[in-house]
């Protein structure tokens, strides 16, 4: 399949509302039909300000980069950026062509039922 790859870029503790901004944002796009999503945190970066953000051994929940990221048709991203601009959530983010599918997944009608 054709679609976009969507990477969204936030840091481990900004929050929207009282809510962290990567799980926000994977419920956020749940809720409007995106059928899968992860969030990984980052050992380190930096942003368009230059400072480095790392994640260090005392830290319980670090200033680190978290990439939020979703495969999606073209109509879905679209609706979802547009979704998001409408909440007034600044986000940093990328929209990336992709090929997606799956390999070897079985027919509902070639699958055994259990026994």
């Amino acid at each position: 399949m054709k679609g976009i790859h969507l990477r969204f870029y936030t840091y481990e503790n900004r929050k929207h509302g009282s809510v962290l901004m990567y799980e926000w944002l994977l419920e956020f796009a749940q809720a409007r039909g995106i059928h899968g999503g992860s969030a990984f945190r980052a050992i380190a970066g930096f942003g368009r300000h230059g400072r480095m953000h790392e994640q260090h051994f005392f830290e319980l929940a670090g200033d680190v980069p978290v990439l939020v990221e979703f495969m999606a048709d073209e109509a879905q991203a679209e609706a979802l950026i547009a979704a998001l601009r409408a909440e007034n959530v600044n986000l940093f983010y990328a929209c990336l062509p992709a090929d997606y599918g799956e390999i070897n997944r079985p027919e509902p009608d070639l699958v055994s039922p259990a026994r």
